[in-house]
């Protein structure tokens, strides 16, 4: 069976639309060396304001950055947040081409996807499909992030922080690596959401209980007396000294099975409730304590630093 003769043309004229793209987003692209690691990638999200993956960003200072004629300038923190795995730098400014942040309501599987990064050579690129695409999700650290988007390439670490283009030529996110090595990007959405309030603020506020929580088996008629489906909670291992837990009256020991009506099952759980919508709220907490139990109210305090 012959080759129909289109087919060469095609794959020419798609060939030379990822070539244009990587051109026209390299100067976007920068690289991030801090004081230890070897580099990651940053994109220029407006002039003097660069964004990252905050996994990536090994530390708060000693920041330099190597653009796309081979200089290097300082940076420095602007802001970070763990939980979405989001960080902006300030750095020199210089003029940009102008390459719009998409929408990702568009993308589906199978869409075809770019991934750019830069390292010492020059821009490096990575081409696949939208493996996954699904809606709102929160992270392990209970950030929220607009879309789940998963891409089936191989992506360098290097390249980690780096933007993922559609083959308008529009950024609808910025690459990072998930567990098992897994590329996921982390949508246009979420970086305008998030980078506006760390120029603003330099963090994102999230809710914090002072607790150290476990998760923990009930024993089963225990938990059938107080009405939970599943025989689990999280046990308090430690209680931060003047923080909300210990005003409310919470002690090492107790056991959370409830957050206001809700059965609490996870740390991930607790994480996803601590949100920046919590900080401020009055919450009642159901607990154990030597097997009785009772509720106690806390009022969520802002965690004063993201790495707290």
């Amino acid at each position: 069976m012959s080759i129909p003769s289109s087919t060469p043309s095609s794959l020419e004229a798609i060939s030379d639309r990822i070539a244009d793209l990587c051109e026209t987003i390299a100067p976007r692209l920068v690289a991030i060396h801090g004081p230890r690691r070897r580099s990651s990638t940053g994109i220029v999200w407006r002039p003097g304001l660069v964004l990252t993956a905050e996994e990536a960003l090994e530390t708060d200072e000693d920041i330099l950055v190597t653009r796309p004629d081979g200089s290097q300038v300082a940076a420095r923190l602007a802001g970070r947040d763990p939980s979405t795995d989001i960080a902006l730098l300030r750095t020199e400014e210089q003029p940009i081409p102008e390459i719009p942040f998409a929408e990702t309501s568009r993308l589906r599987v199978g869409h075809f996807v770019l991934a750019a990064g830069r390292q010492a050579e020059g821009v490096r690129a990575a081409f696949g499909i939208v493996a996954l695409a699904g809606g709102p999700w929160r992270s392990l650290r209970g950030g929220h992030i607009d879309r789940r988007l998963h891409l089936d390439l191989r992506l360098d670490s290097r390249s980690e922080g780096g933007a993922a283009l559609d083959l308008d030529g529009s950024i609808v996110g910025m690459t990072v690596l998930g567990p098992r090595g897994r590329v996921l990007v982390i949508p246009s959405e979420t970086i305008e959401r998030v980078a506006q309030q760390l120029l603003a603020h330099g963090r994102i506020a999230r809710g914090y209980l002072g607790l150290g929580l476990q998760p923990v088996p009930i024993d089963e008629t225990v938990a059938d007396a107080a009405g939970l489906t599943e025989p689990k909670g999280l046990i308090v291992i430690n209680v931060d000294s003047g923080g909300p837990g210990q005003k409310a009256g919470i002690k090492q020991g107790d056991i959370l099975i409830r957050w206001q009506t809700d059965p609490l099952h996870s740390i991930r759980r607790v994480y996803a409730l601590l949100g920046p919508e919590s900080v401020g709220q009055s919450v009642a907490l159901g607990i154990l304590r030597a097997g009785k139990q009772m509720s106690l109210t806390v009022e969520i305090a802002e965690r004063s630093k993201p790495r707290e």
